[in-house]
């Protein structure tokens, strides 16, 4: 992950969950109530049962005034959204018209001051209220538009509930048809007693005239403009360098994180690239023939976050595999981030295919470590396979490239080994700081220290005398979450026994680690008091189920590292008590699957990041202007 894409991940911290459409109109009818008493004065408010019934009164006016289109406006948009083929849903319609409704108030209250201040009168005050109807307006059509991904005008229709709502019911109680001549007297008789009931109404709703709805149809347009040049402004670099709509983007984004829905993979397919990537199963099975243990490593990043794509793939293999699944992460950045998790099964489907062609042996190799500028290399070979470990540890790296690691393996199999597994370790980084967070990108010094770093472990490995060994394996949960940075597969421990050499495999169910804690760990396991193992590493498997509500959140963050080294301790010495002797097999499977793509991840977010910076100010600016054309019309008229 670069910096420019932990930008965008970091902006998942300002979504939330969309409460219960019940919690919100409680709310809502509330705050009316609240403003109704504040707005109007009906009369004695001494302590007493007379000034009791006042304030009844007032907050009910401001239930019925306030309350009332912001309920219709609830139950009204999703129905007519759905109707004309939006999605938003009943829960996200109520938050909508709250957020409505708070606009009015807020609005009305800076005018009710302005005007204590300055003696504008209450005419001001109905002004400002034609200022905020037309806003809430603008401000729904926005939303709708890019929840819905509705056509202006078919998104003009729910949008405008509220303040259809809210205008109707102040035509009627300020009694402003009496100014408007609708017919003769007989009709104006059926009329009147229905359409003009100025006498039930608060008396300051008297100062609202024909004119005020003539400005609110008016500014309603306006705002509605400015609403299409602002999208139309924010989505025309979108279009243009990836094809695809922001409000598609925004729509799946708030989607996922606030109501957990799966729009925003129909947005990744949209981008998606073809990609052959291999699959590689190093299995381990008792003498039996069932299945003690599976390593499975296919050169993908599981992302982006949360459950979309392939963020909750390490899951999945565990639920696929019958032994024990250990699912590492791959030397693959977010550019290989599978687009939806129907890809999951296309990679699981080629990890099975692996399976069915592996040959199993019963030697294997002592584990040897090898190191080459600022990485090392855990590798073992079991038959003419073998599995490299690979880790910049004490340093700070992130992801490696997708062709750093092919070129790794690539050289690693020169030697004559056949298959190769190779792990990113993904266990040291300082989190989200610097420029570039670690990343092993081609060409780079770094990555040539891997490749050579592969090379000298294959050397070793191929020449390496075999024998035969003994796995052991143990697992727990633990109680940590996912918030504190621990995934559903927990810790998981995988010990080899060669000729008396015990290496520890420690898989970590997190992405990545704070820094200095897997040197903690390995030393903890190899030179510590009563040590169970004389090689370990520690891996995580980069899940990002961990990283829904926060980009960073890596293991060891959020949890005590005592607790975790010890827990680390008793699996191991676990997983030594549960050896038993069993024969190993690799083998690879190539599938086509659709990723991000090339580049792809580093143009969204840095498209996506340009939105958040420079989207507020054109957002002002735009506000602005419809506001200069609205106080134009104002005077004009």
């Amino acid at each position: 992950m670069t910096s420019t894409q932990s930008d965008l991940a970091g902006l998942s911290r300002f979504i939330f969950r969309a409460p219960n459409w019940y919690t919100s109109l409680g709310f809502a009818l509330l705050v009316a109530a609240m403003a109704g008493i504040a707005a109007f004065d009906s009369g004695d408010l001494a302590p007493s049962w007379r000034g009791i019934f006042f304030i009844g009164r007032d907050a009910w006016e401001g239930i019925f005034f306030i309350g009332i289109p912001t309920v219709v406006a609830a139950f009204g948009t999703t129905g007519v959204d759905r109707f004309v083929g939006g999605k938003l849903t009943r829960n996200r319609s109520s938050l909508l018209a709250l957020a409505g409704e708070v606009l009015i108030i807020a609005i009305l209250t800076l005018a009710s001051i302005v005007s204590v201040f300055t003696g504008l009168g209450q005419r001001f005050i109905f002004d400002a209220l034609v200022v905020a109807l037309a806003s809430v307006f603008a401000f729904r059509l926005l939303i709708i538009m890019a929840v819905s991904r509705s056509s202006m005008l078919i998104a003009a229709v729910p949008a405008s509930i509220q303040t259809v709502t809210a205008a109707l019911l102040l035509f009627i109680y300020s009694g402003t048809l009496r100014f408007v001549s609708v017919g003769g007297p007989i009709l104006e008789a059926y009329l009147l007693p229905y359409l003009a009931r100025p006498d039930r109404a608060p008396p300051e709703l008297s100062a609202i005239a024909p004119s005020h709805f003539q400005f609110l149809l008016i500014m309603c347009v306006v705002y509605a403009c400015s609403v299409y040049g602002f999208l139309y402004v924010v989505d025309r670099p979108w279009r243009r360098s990836l094809g695809v709509s922001v409000l598609d983007f925004i729509r799946g984004f708030i989607g996922h994180i606030a109501e957990g829905t799966r729009e925003l993979e129909d947005f990744f397919e949209q981008l998606g690239q073809e990609a052959i990537v291999p699959v590689t199963v190093l299995s381990f099975q008792r003498d039996d023939g069932t299945e003690k243990a599976r390593f499975v490593l296919p050169m993908i990043h599981p992302g982006p976050m949360g459950e979309i794509g392939g963020g909750n793939f390490p899951e999945r293999v565990a639920r696929r595999a019958e032994g024990m699944a250990f699912p590492p992460h791959a030397t693959a950045g977010h550019d290989f981030n599978l687009v939806t998790e129907r890809e999951v099964d296309v990679v699981l489907d080629a990890a099975d295919r692996a399976l069915d062609k592996i040959e199993y042996s019963d030697a294997a190799t002592r584990s040897v470590r090898v190191e080459s500028g600022e990485s090392k290399m855990l590798g073992q070979a079991f038959g003419d396979d073998a599995m490299l470990v690979s880790t910049y540890a004490p340093h700070f790296a992130d992801d490696v490239e997708y062709a750093v690691g092919l070129s790794a393996a690539t050289e690693a199999r020169t030697t004559g080994l056949r298959n190769v597994l190779l792990v990113d370790a993904h266990n040291c980084n300082n989190g989200l700081e610097g420029p570039d967070l670690g990343h092993v990108t081609p060409g780079s010094t770094r990555s040539f220290d891997m490749i050579e770093a592969a090379g000298l472990a294959g050397d070793e490995l191929a020449s390496g005398g075999r024998g035969t060994f003994e796995l052991g394996t143990a697992w727990d949960e633990t109680d940590w979450t996912p918030r504190e940075g621990i995934g559903p597969l927990g810790i998981r421990v995988a010990v080899t026994d060669v000729d008396g050499q015990r290496t520890a495999y420690v898989l970590v169910d997190g992405n990545n680690m704070e820094p200095g804690l897997r040197d903690r760990i390995v030393e903890g396991l190899v030179h510590g008091e009563d040590a169970p193992a004389d090689v370990a590493e520690v891996m995580t498997t980069d899940t990002h189920i961990v990283n829904t509500v926060e980009a960073d959140n890596q293991v060891g963050a959020a949890i005590d590292h005592d607790e975790l080294c010890a827990t680390i301790s008793r699996l191991t010495a676990e997983a030594v008590g549960d050896c038993e002797p069993v024969s190993a097999g690799m083998a690879t499977e190539r599938v086509e699957v659709t990723i991000f793509g090339n580049d792809r991840t580093e143009t969204l977010a840095s498209h996506a990041n340009a939105v958040v910076s420079m989207g507020g100010a054109l957002a002002l600016a735009t506000i602005l202007v419809a506001m200069a054309v609205s106080l134009l019309v104002f005077f004009l008229a």
